[in-house]
């Protein structure tokens, strides 16, 4: 697992690129204390929790310098002042019905703990409303390269959603079958887009983080 790197600094917030395999916060036990955030900490004691992304996910994450930007920064997630996108490796051809204004197609499925096989989500009448937005970027003979956005932030949602659909993310270790699970090294989903008005100035911001995947064996290529 690769070491995090930071994208950009400054007064007060700091925007993060996280390795797939490292925890966003601690989770339960000793074994599992590495994470990002206290290895931000440790260079920037200041520094607090904003939002996190799946151990498995790698990508783009903000975090805040002080309690008031914390503060800012949550407001923005809560108002959906956060722009996200993400590209994942779905496994199949893709499908969606009919296009929004824009160009996207939808996904609109409650999702639910499943506390008998938590951290197993699931869609369900009783869930929390979610939604996310989809379109393709490109298809190969066994899988479909796609760009996704969430309007809502439930955890595992993309993961939830695109398996709805018949399309697990190549290498998801909770949600793809076997065989789709081990087509990949890791989770092919990244949050490559952030776009948000910065809580302080009011400057217009946003960071992308790029990754060089492709729907056919290998997915992963290093240019």
């Amino acid at each position: 697992m690769s070491a995090f790197h930071c994208l950009y600094e400054d007064a007060h917030l700091l925007v993060l690129v996280k390795p797939s395999g490292l925890l966003s916060v601690p989770g339960r036990g000793p074994d599992k204390q590495d994470c990002l955030s206290a290895r931000v900490q440790a260079a920037h004691p200041e520094a607090l929790v904003v939002h996190r992304l799946d151990q498995d996910t790698s990508g783009l994450v903000l975090m805040a310098k002080g309690i008031e930007a914390q503060r800012r920064l949550q407001r923005l997630f809560e108002n959906r002042q956060v722009d996200k996108r993400y590209v994942a490796v779905v496994h199949g051809q893709a499908e969606g019905g009919a296009l929004d204004a824009e160009g996207w197609h939808r996904i609109e499925g409650p999702i639910l703990l499943d506390w008998e096989r938590r951290p197993i989500h699931i869609i369900h009448p009783e869930g929390k409303p979610a939604q996310t937005r989809w379109r393709v970027l490109a298809r190969g003979p066994e899988a479909t390269l796609l760009l996704l956005e969430p309007i809502t932030g439930r955890t595992h949602q993309l993961r939830v959603h695109l398996q709805s659909l018949g399309h697990p993310i190549v290498g998801d270790s909770l949600y793809a079958p076997e065989a789709v699970r081990d087509l990949a090294p890791r989770l092919l989903l990244h949050a490559q887009d952030l776009a948000f008005r910065h809580p302080f100035s009011g400057a217009d911001m946003r960071f992308v983080e790029p990754v060089h995947w492709r729907p056919e064996s290998p997915f992963l290529t290093t240019n």
